[in-house]
């Protein structure tokens, strides 16, 4: 399993990415909120001083003049950051009074319905500045002059945006200290819930190599109640296993102990012997026992195949296999056999028939079913390969059979009917079947023998 970084870790980077983001939308919300609080208040001031300036217009001779009282600018004197112009049109929009050129309100700027008044709110440029505009229309009512005269007043916006960028200061630290909190309370939270995983990463880290009890009860979390069984389970299989792998250790030293204490003896006496046709018997019965010992070990070799073949398939290493293909090979490569021995070995193979397997298993699975048919099937006997849809495998002889009450116990391993074989090809091939997922029964032959059904599962 590939090493990654720590739960908490990652937890809290994540936590910390999330809390970053919400920070800068809830910044840029606060900053965007506070311009619009700045720009309600602000205005509100604005619009007051060309109130202010607006009550000051007076007519004299015909000509309109302004008095702009100090009051109307003072209003703004608490903040030092920004800075005022006003102006002063008479109705034929001509300056009176204040700066010249400052910007009048674009086509289409509504007029506000915030204040009962005649004024219109605008963002303009001024002197290079960017600046707050307000535009209040003043009606001029007398006897040699009636119209609208126009009060403008603007604005700087640093006020705005010192204001706006307060609001979103505080925000974020007040975001910011409730994210550290928060960090610091997961940071806590997590390390009290994975105690009980360190308590059992100590009590496993603990144990002898050999100890494959179940995991120690420590109480844990509802999700790590799973992994903790899941691993219980393992360690139960796993030990199954090397109970399987101990007993077949012991079974294969005691079934090698006997045949090689045997020919030793024999060639010990052998030695002993004077005649030359004793030497010549003694080497003609030591070569069928190292014959019987070769096919002893070639078959204790293969259930360590079997095994290694069953992992592969079990991690996803099955093939597709036609089996009447297999069975037309092995029919082939045995038939010189079966004629040396006098039996008819006979191939029913015609359709192919797909099964997903190993094919080395599945070979030596074949080889000991057609093995074990020919070695008990007499002179002048016959054997049948068969392969049949829509996944079976049958192999049928004339022998003598296998009675009802011993079909159980002839796929264990070392188990023999009488002193011929060595208990293993009926052992490997249960265990091929197991490995294949497939089934294994043994029937009656049509003639009186034994017929060998292994039903694989059908390819999807």
């Amino acid at each position: 399993m590939r090493s990654t970084d720590s739960l908490r870790g990652r937890l809290l980077r994540n936590l910390a990415l999330l809390l970053v983001v919400l920070m800068i939308a809830s910044g840029l919300s606060a900053y965007w909120n506070g311009r619009e609080a700045a720009d309600t208040a602000y205005d509100r001031t604005l619009l007051a001083s060309a109130r202010t300036i607006a009550a000051g217009l007076s007519q004299r001779d015909g000509t309109l003049s302004a008095d702009v009282p100090y009051v109307a600018l003072d209003t703004f004197a608490y903040d030092s950051a920004g800075r005022i112009y006003y102006q002063v049109n008479d109705i034929q929009q001509k300056l009176i009074s204040g700066y010249e050129n400052i910007p009048g309100p674009p086509p289409g700027t509504p007029r506000t319905d915030d204040y009962p008044a005649l004024a219109r709110f605008y963002n303009a440029r001024y002197l290079g500045q960017d600046v707050r505009v307000v535009s209040l229309l003043k009606a001029v009512s007398e006897p040699n002059m009636n119209g609208m005269a126009e009060i403008r007043v603007a604005e700087t916006e640093e006020a705005r945006v010192r204001m706006a960028r307060g609001l979103m200061a505080d925000t974020l630290l007040r975001l910011g200290m409730l994210a550290l909190g928060a960090l610091l309370l997961v940071w806590f939270a997590v390390s009290a819930a994975l105690r009980p995983l360190e308590r059992l990463r100590s009590a496993v880290e603990e144990r002898q190599p050999d100890d494959l009890r179940p995991l120690p009860s420590v109480e844990v979390q509802q999700e790590l109640g799973p992994l903790v069984r899941a691993l219980d389970h393992f360690t139960e299989r796993l030990r199954g296993q090397f109970e399987r792998q101990a007993q077949f250790i012991a079974d294969a030293a005691h079934e090698l102990r006997t045949p090689l204490a045997a020919l030793k003896a024999r060639v010990e006496l052998g030695l002993r012997a004077k005649e030359p046709q004793v030497w010549h018997e003694t080497l003609e019965a030591t070569a069928q026992s190292t014959d019987k010992l070769t096919h002893l070990a070639n078959q204790l070799l293969s259930m360590a195949r079997v095994e290694n073949g069953a992992r592969a398939i079990a991690e996803g290493g099955a093939h597709l296999l036609d089996l009447s293909q297999l069975a037309r090979e092995l029919g082939m490569a045995m038939a010189p056999l079966a004629h040396a021995r006098g039996i008819a070995l006979a191939l029913e193979a015609e359709a192919p028939v797909w099964v997903k397997g190993e094919p080395t298993l599945l070979n030596e699975l074949l080889s000991n079913l057609v093995d074990n048919a020919l070695a008990h099937t007499p002179k002048g006997g016959n054997v049948i390969l068969r392969v049949t849809a829509p996944c079976d495998l049958e192999v049928e002889d004339d022998g003598p059979g296998i009675p009802l009450e011993e079909r159980e116990k002839v796929f264990e391993r070392f188990y023999r009917r009488g002193a011929q074989g060595t208990g293993l090809g009926l052992a490997i091939v249960g265990e091929i079947c197991r490995a294949h997922l497939a089934g294994i029964s043994l029937h009656d032959g049509e003639k009186g023998g034994l017929k060998v059904r292994v039903s694989f599962n059908p390819v999807q």
